[in-house]
């Protein structure tokens, strides 16, 4: 049974029941009574997210290599498993354009893109990402999510808008070629055929983003990617131009999820694993991000673990009902929470609303002209460029700003899953690099307080006893650049014979922190010097007792409050060399002098 689970049963006062017990195993049942009561405000922001998502779905779906039916279905199935076991009562789950364009790149390099063998790669990386954000979630691995900095999602979603942005162009200009792999390449593609545009569906591409332009500005609560989508393709139908090279999508299939089957041979899983890692991560990097940042005005928990829960079992569940790589979606999450949903029941909805809009719309797509997709996608590939935090990382932090900037230019240049790692492994590597160099600083004591200050310059300190904080965890990593430190301290300072040493900012220690005390411990008492410790955690000292740590130091060299310690520590100093010394740090050292004077 999970140990959190047993804390809950044995926890004082705790009423449990099985009735907690199904909570936990099926998260819908907490909240589908209230939703008895709010159903009427989660089926009104249910119709909303439908309107919201109709274009995006067939532009995310463009954006893989998918036909436009595919990100359609990928709103439907994922959204609501992944409403049905989450945590978050607003967070939205679908087709997202940096899953889309990391399928696309990932995919498109083993199978031709739109083939059927394509499209069953595609499904099968599906279930492998659900696969391992269930294994993640399950593992309770939520917290990793907390290594990623917010510099590396800022990073690669601009970066990945750019990309998307140069894939579009094409369709925009109305070219005919096939896009390069990578981002150079496709650059070098639209210069060389610019030449060849299409006037009509040039002209049809900017009506389609002066309307969405115009309305998010003059009417920012309606649906201006679904109305200028349709205004693009009245003046396509309205002026024939579709008979004049102006490419539409073509009539939509049956809004009816098709069932899907994969190819689990062992070539497949081999060359679908690696990128189905980097989605994913990518994934629940999205998702628990937007459910987080919602929760901040919601005033809503939210549990990471079983939101990697919700996000596997969607991916894998929705990837035999022909959908793709979803996450949280940051426009329809925010659409759902201003439209006033109250529970995940909005997101179920919403699903049922679009199958009912498609059965009567479908056909009409026929007319949809490519490049108002195309416009679709640059307007939200502009919004996926978070302008406001790269100014704020421009101006505060140079690491964050790196991280950044690798990030960004890895999106571009490499691929998409590994621009994803290299992210993660800067974020974490700087923040071992810092880990790994605990502040170790002299202090003395404060006379107004019982706590000790860091002295001013190095000479203000005892010539007999030194006192050290170590602020940082005592681990492999770090124990070199401690012992650095402590080795530079005592040069500074080669007359002190005694050292105490405050590990009250330490909260964990390894077993190669444990031998470089004690290498430490016998050093100095080889060279006639003593070592002390104070104010040390209880699941430090537990530690430091199994290991024997504590049985070479000697029980009476650990205090566990300042008195006590200065008062033994002092008395053991040279009296001598006390009634010579101008400097008085500690109270006892008026009591030496005394003793002194009297010949004690």
């Amino acid at each position: 049974m999970d140990k959190n689970l047993k804390s809950f049963i044995v926890s004082e006062g705790a009423d449990f029941s099985y009735w907690k017990l199904w909570q936990m195993v099926f998260p819908f049942m907490e909240w589908l009574p209230e939703a008895k009561r709010t159903w009427k405000a989660d089926l009104l922001a249910g119709l909303t997210g439908a309107v919201v998502v109709l274009p995006q779905g067939v532009a995310f779906a463009m954006i893989a290599g998918l036909p436009p039916q595919y990100g359609i279905y990928t709103a439907i199935i994922p959204t609501i498993i992944a409403a049905l076991f989450g945590s978050s009562r607003h967070l939205i789950s679908g087709p997202t354009t940096a899953i889309s364009l990391v399928i696309f790149t990932s995919v498109g390099a083993h199978a031709s893109i739109g083939s059927v063998e394509f499209i069953q790669q595609v499904l099968t990386l599906t279930f492998l990402v659900g696969g391992f954000q269930l294994i993640l979630g399950v593992a309770r691995l939520g917290e990793l999510i907390n290594f990623v900095s917010h510099s590396v999602v800022i990073g690669f979603t601009s970066g990945a808008a750019v990309l998307i942005a140069v894939s579009q162009i094409k369709h925009l200009l109305g070219l005919d070629f096939k896009n390069a792999p990578h981002f150079a390449g496709n650059i070098v593609l639209i210069i060389k055929n610019l030449t060849d545009f299409n006037q009509r569906t040039v002209i049809v591409a900017i009506a389609t983003l002066l309307i969405i332009v115009s309305l998010k500005r003059l009417r920012p609560t309606w649906p201006n990617m679904l109305i200028g989508m349709i205004g693009g393709g009245l003046l396509n139908f309205l002026t024939g131009w579709f008979n004049h090279g102006v490419k539409v999508i073509g009539a939509l299939p049956s809004p009816i999820p098709l069932l899907s089957i994969h190819d689990f041979n062992f070539i497949n899983i081999k060359v679908l694993a690696p990128p189905a890692l980097a989605i994913a991560m990518l994934g629940l990097m999205e998702a628990v991000s937007i459910a987080r940042s919602i929760a901040l005005q919601s005033g809503q928990h939210i549990d990471a673990n079983r939101e990697f829960i919700g996000q596997g079992l969607s991916n894998m569940i929705g990837s035999f009902f022909s959908s793709y790589a979803s996450s949280g979606s940051f426009t329809r999450s925010g659409v759902n929470y201003r439209a006033g949903a109250k529970t995940p029941a909005s997101a179920i909805f919403a699903s049922i609303w679009l199958f009912v809009i498609l059965m009567f719309v479908a056909k009409y797509a026929a007319f949809l002209p490519i490049a108002s997709m195309a416009a679709v996608i640059m307007v939200v590939a502009y919004n996926l460029v978070d302008f406001h935090h790269i100014r704020k990382i421009v101006k505060l932090s140079t690491v964050d700003f790196f991280i950044m900037s690798a990030t960004f230019l890895s999106t571009l240049f490499l691929e998409l899953e590994f621009a994803v790692y290299v992210g993660v492994l800067l974020s974490i590597g700087i923040y071992l690099k810092q880990t790994a160099h605990p502040i170790v600083l002299p202090r003395i004591p404060d006379f107004n307080s019982h706590h000790f200050i860091a002295v001013q310059s190095i000479q203000e300190q005892c010539p007999q006893f030194g006192i050290v904080r170590i602020e940082g965890d005592l681990y492999f990593a770090a124990m070199t650049s401690v012992e650095e430190q402590l080795t530079f301290l005592h040069a500074l300072m080669p007359t002190q014979n005694r050292l105490l040493i405050i590990l009250s900012s330490v909260n964990h220690i390894d077993v190669s922190g444990v031998e470089s005390l004690k290498n430490l411990i016998r050093e100095w008492r080889n060279a006639g010097r003593d070592i002390y410790f104070y104010g040390i955690k209880w699941r430090l000292m537990n530690i430091l007792y199994k290991s024997g740590v504590i049985h070479l130091l000697g029980d009476r060299k650990v205090f566990k409050d300042k008195e006590s310690a200065l008062q033994t520590i002092v008395k053991r100093l040279d009296f001598s060399i006390c009634a010579k010394c101008s400097k008085r740090f500690f109270w006892e050292c008026d009591d030496n002098k005394t003793k002194i004077s009297r010949g004690v």
